[in-house]
């Protein structure tokens, strides 16, 4: 074997241009598998670091008839799934809140979280410094306690251990440090600090189901499955369906749904993995077609080697044993280039990644990598090394030992296989073309979507106002007047105006509103909507236009009669055919108090998340007839609306100078964040099938010229004959396309199930898209011409007297 492995050395290095082509190629399809499945190990093989993260469950509620798939729970319900102590071993609760971080250098907005004691011991996370909050501390007047991120006492406090007992002013509140907690891992809560949930007894009562904000986690019954735990909370369901029908009514598709940690940390993210990881995959399996097409037209040249040994006594498994070793050395070393191509793909892809995509931060070449790298490479080695054994396998030694002897080169029947792995290449790269120009198409279609405002030359930032220092409603809408008349002065500026919830945020709040005259039956589904608080220049700042009616005016003040504006959907879903105008809402169900608000103007309607899903109809109020202690403002301005960044934060600090302004980002950001997942699969795919094209093309351009080198004398004849070189030219060209065909067809027949998978991908455009197939068709075999035209060229300019001497 040490001796194999020798010779096989010295045949790749004497051989340095073989050599370099075929690592090269092998490095590109192995480099390209190792970034994409560092990934795929993070995200989704690699277990979450967490104590049996296999029993960790996320609880939601689900009300599919209102599409709303992952709802959170309340309280109410976070202290019933407690009490199922036959399903659940522990129970914990999260509620993300941002806290405003005064009495240090700079005042700053933190992202932060409230949560019940249970959740640090139920992973486990073991403090860094002090400790942990206790079960006392989530009572009212015991909860001013907090924990510290790792990342925060760095930043902030130098990582002093002091920091331990200090107060810090939080939203305007006392709190003291207890202990400070490393990153929890796979992004499962990237707060900075945090404080103990304490429940009023009002959040407690069972009247408040539908105020729903709390992520529930769990952790299974040691030994229960997880099907297990779904069927245990269907009879709970439904006994709180019975004795709470308003709350959870039938129509609304309601139900309790328990999902393992690790899926719903990866959601949507995983389908696109997958198809990425596959189309990695083909793009392999062309450069071991092209490596073992290298090695076939290698093989040619080494026939009389071959049979030599064999002539001395070499028996076949001795020599396909040397030809596999070679295979397999050359393999490794594609798999060394393609690991250090890897280890550059992997930071590449971090760094063009989504934000969204979990567990980022891991994604890295550790062990598991590695291992896959090794067996890429072995497999890759033995895969394209199968070809020339195969051709050694069929042939008979000593005739190719006589014909080479005489010169000869043996006719077609020696191209089959070539020909073959050309078809292969064809037709894979046809599938990844296919399936980029469908993700194109798809990606094109999305951003020509009229999201229903204008998005250029807008700044948006936030403002929330600690309810310690603004415990009023007027004090609150007093802030914000003067901070929109202030910000509405400033040079540039063209209009101005608020929201709680701006478009394409991240965040959402929707529930349930009465209708005047319209009583919902026990058991009904009630009007719903998204539900947002704005002012009166917020629809002028943005871009919405008004449909009918009027928009909010500055006299629309808190002591004033209330009005409500909705948009056209909202309009169209629950007054067809009628004038909304001068009808009358109110926010909640039937058991709502709230105050009638009479419809005052219809506006248009706007997506809210993502460019490819419909929102549901909004209901607006006036931010003086409501409270909204967090708004953003939105400012249209004439010139770069970043220019604005710093003139804001000014006006902000002369009102208060104890708040920060946070989530700073121009609209147009906004919705370009949106479309960054699409983007990141569509730029890989893409790449992806150009390699592949790329591989097949040179495939091509191989077994042509190969063909070209053993039909000269052929050719010689024909245009002693008197062939014209046009004749030429066709017959190697026809030749070539005859493969393509062949690919294209098979390519086609693929492509039509494979990319099916796609369709959750997709927007705007059908997984069998008859221009996409004709275009990449034409594509390809517009490619594959050329690189057959060069060899036809060449062997239409060969000189016949010297082609009839060639040997």
């Amino acid at each position: 074997m040490r001796t194999d492995f020798r010779f096989a050395a010295r045949t790749l290095r004497k051989n340095p241009a073989f050599t370099a082509i075929a690592v090269l190629t092998l490095a590109l399809g192995i480099g390209a598998n190792t970034a994409i499945f560092s990934v795929v190990n993070a995200v989704l093989l690699r277990p979450l670091p967490f104590y049996e993260p296999e029993r960790l469950v996320r609880v939601y509620n689900q009300f599919l008839a209102l599409n709303l798939k992952y709802a959170a729970a309340s309280v109410a319900d976070y202290y019933e799934y407690r009490r199922q102590t036959h399903l659940f071993e522990e129970v914990a609760c999260v509620n993300g809140i941002n806290f405003n971080l005064t009495g240090v250098e700079r005042a700053e907005r933190l992202l932060g979280g409230r949560v019940s004691a249970s959740l640090f011991p139920m992973l486990p996370v073991k403090p860094v410094a002090g400790r942990v909050f206790t079960e006392d501390e989530e009572q009212q007047g015991r909860h001013r306690v907090a924990v510290l991120g790792e990342g925060l006492w760095k930043r902030v406090f130098g990582s002093d251990p002091a920091v331990i007992g200090r107060t810090l002013r939080l939203n305007d509140e006392s709190y003291t440090v207890i202990g400070v907690i490393p990153p929890i891992p796979g992004d499962l809560a990237p707060f900075e600090v945090w404080t103990p949930i304490a429940f009023t007894n009002e959040q407690k009562s069972v009247e408040r189901r539908g105020h729903q904000f709390l992520t529930v986690l769990a952790r299974l019954k040691r030994g229960l499955s997880l099907e297990a735990a779904r069927a245990g909370m269907k009879p709970f369901a439904a006994a709180l369906q019975k004795d709470f029908p308003d709350q959870y009514p039938p129509s609304t598709g309601w139900g309790i749904m328990v999902e393992s940690l690790a899926e719903s940390l990866v959601g949507d993210i995983r389908l696109a993995l997958v198809v990425l990881l596959g189309a990695v995959g083909f793009v392999l399996v062309i450069a071991c077609a092209n490596v073992a097409n290298l090695l076939l037209s290698r093989g040619a040249a080494r026939t009389r080697e071959i049979s030599i040994r064999a002539a001395l006594g070499a028996g076949r498994g001795r020599i396909a044993r040397q030809l596999l070793i070679e295979s397999t050395l050359l393999g490794f070393l594609g798999g060394a280039a393609g690991l250090l191509l890897g280890v550059w793909g992997v930071a590449l892809l971090v760094k063009a990644s989504p934000p969204n995509l979990p567990r980022l931060d891991e994604v890295r070449i550790d062990g598991t990598v590695l291992a896959f790298t090794f067996a890429a490479s072995l497999l890759t080695g033995l895969l394209f090394g199968l070809a020339p054994i195969i051709q050694m396998a069929r042939a008979n030694l000593q005739e190719n030992l006589k014909e080479s002897a005489r010169g000869t080169s043996g006719g077609l029947r020696r191209h089959t296989m070539r020909s073959l792995l050309v078809v292969a290449e064809v037709s894979m790269a046809l599938v990844l073309l296919v399936g980029a120009g469908l993700l194109i198409r798809s990606f094109l279609g999305l951003q020509d979507v009229d999201p229903g405002f204008r998005a250029g030359n807008v700044l948006t930032f936030r403002v929330s106002l600690p309810q310690a220092r603004y415990p009023a409603d007027p004090q609150v809408a007093g802030f914000f007047r003067q901070l929109l008349d202030r910000v509405g002065r400033l040079p540039g500026v063209v209009s101005v105006g608020a929201i709680s919830m701006v478009p394409f945020s991240g965040g959402n709040n929707s529930g349930s509103f009465s209708i005047e005259g319209r009583e919902v039956p026990p058991g009904g589904t009630g009007p719903h909507a998204d539900q947002r608080t704005v002012s009166a220049g917020y629809f002028q700042a943005l871009g919405i236009p008004l449909k009918k009616g009027r928009l909010f005016e500055e006299t629309d003040k808190a002591d004033a009669p209330g009005v409500a504006l909705v948009d056209e959907k909202l309009a169209a879903q629950y007054w067809p055919g009628e004038d909304p105008i001068g009808k009358r809402v109110r926010f909640g169900g039937n058991q709502t108090q709230a105050p009638w608000l009479t419809v005052a103007g219809v506006v248009g309607h706007v997506k809210h998340s993502r460019l490819d899903t419909e929102s549901k109809g909004v209901l607006y109020q006036h931010y003086p007839q409501a409270r909204a202690g967090s708004m953003v403002v939105v400012a249209r301005t004439g010139n770069d609306p970043k220019l604005l960044t710093g003139a804001v934060q000014s006006e902000v600090a002369a009102i208060d100078k104890d708040l920060p302004i946070y989530d700073v980002r121009t609209m147009e950001e906004r919705v370009l964040a949106s479309l960054t997942p699409q983007r990141f699969a569509v730029y890989l795919l893409a790449v992806f099938a150009g390699v592949a094209m790329l591989l097949a093309a040179v495939g091509i351009y191989g077994v042509m010229s190969q063909s070209v080198t053993q039909r000269t004398q052929e050719i010689g004849i024909r245009m002693a004959l008197g062939a014209e070189r046009r004749a030429v030219t066709r017959m190697v060209v026809g030749q070539a396309m005859k493969l393509v065909a062949a690919g294209l067809a098979i390519g086609v027949t693929a492509a039509f199930g494979l990319t099916r998978l796609m369709k959750q991908m997709l927007f705007g455009v059908e997984s069998t898209d008859p221009p996409t197939f004709a275009a990449v068709a034409a594509l390809l075999a517009a490619v594959a011409c050329a690189a057959s035209y060069v060899p036809a060229r060449r062997a239409a300019k060969a000189d016949p007297m010297v082609a009839l001497r060639h040997e």
